[in-house]
């Protein structure tokens, strides 16, 4: 007989382990709080080939009796994001970091996984997805967006309440968990909810990121890169990281659009000024750039895009 289980176990369950985790494991503590949700198996996961890889699975592909999604993410701690942010390398703490969440994430899995068959619930676990796949058949981003961990950023890391900097694990059980989502709002991104940001723009070193969204094929080219020179940078053996459009960003290590976060009414424009006065763009030269024309953004949830509309400014009458 199956034994009732909560949502609020499996969290309670997590964040002992992981808090435990680098004591146990001979693991430096590269990891703050983790975030857990859970979301039934419905409709919304059909459109899974559509916003990410055509070939991606199903829940029942994994777990024919699958009723519930569990997914989790482990953000890291501020000071691994900080030493990040110079360069256009990754440094070696972050190829650490990156493999040994890599360890914990699976290892976290095989926790989740008992305390459910402990319960009398199946569970599916999948691993980590490595930086250096184009498009994964099991998206953990895509899963953490749906199931309302977090939001899609435009650099395509997914902002949670914790930020965008660190990774995500997810498995699938039969357990009837329900819907226990962290995020409500359509969006967590600064330029989505018409704020000027898009620092991750400048961030990437390839210039893979761009308001269309991510060139996957350039930024693949460069995590290649970065695993073949691996040595040199003092990286992990098996590190395909890079992580520079997730620092130095508004979302690194929080959800942004939160007035505790303070930085929707303290934004700092290159021109000094703050608020939301101050949102005239700078060219490179330190000059104003000419008024542009007004753009107007049509949300499209099946696709987690904008498509930008742009049109003449309406004088005003009178």
């Amino acid at each position: 007989m199956n034994k009732s289980i909560s949502v609020a176990d499996l969290r309670n369950r997590l964040e002992c382990y992981v808090l435990d985790y680098p004591q146990k494991s001979n693991e430096r503590d590269f990891w703050r709080t983790p975030l857990l949700v859970t979301a039934r198996t419905d409709k919304r996961f059909t459109i899974l080939p559509k916003i990410a890889a055509e070939n991606h699975w199903r829940p029942e592909d994994l777990l024919k009796s699958a009723r519930a999604i569990i997914v989790f993410f482990m953000p890291f701690k501020e000071e691994i994001v900080e030493e990040n942010h110079p360069g256009k390398f990754p440094c070696p703490n972050w190829g650490l970091a990156y493999e040994a969440t890599n360890r914990l994430i699976e290892n976290a899995c095989g926790q989740l996984r008992d305390v459910l068959e402990a319960s009398g619930h199946a569970a599916m676990v999948t691993p980590a997805t490595e930086d250096s796949v184009l498009m994964a058949r099991w998206s953990h981003k895509h899963l953490g967006h749906l199931a309302g961990l977090g939001r899609l950023g435009i650099n395509a890391q997914l902002i949670t309440p914790s930020g965008c900097a660190g990774r995500l694990g997810s498995l699938v059980t039969d357990a009837d968990l329900g819907d226990h989502p962290l995020i409500t709002k359509p969006e967590l991104c600064l330029y989505k909810i018409g704020q000027e940001c898009l620092k991750c723009i400048p961030r990437c070193p390839v210039g893979a990121v761009s308001i269309e969204g991510i060139n996957r094929q350039r930024c693949n080219k460069r995590l290649q890169f970065n695993f073949k020179h691996r040595g040199t940078m003092g990286l992990g053996e098996n590190t395909h990281g890079c992580g520079k459009c997730q620092v130095n960003l508004p979302c690194s290590l929080r959800d942004p659009t939160t007035s505790e976060s303070g930085i929707l009414t303290n934004i700092v424009h290159r021109h000094g000024k703050t608020g939301a006065t101050a949102s005239i763009p700078m060219s490179d030269r330190g000059k104003p750039k000419r008024p542009r024309k007004h753009i107007s953004k049509r949300y499209v949830p099946n696709l987690n895009q904008y498509h930008i509309i742009k049109t003449r400014s309406k004088k005003s009458k009178g």
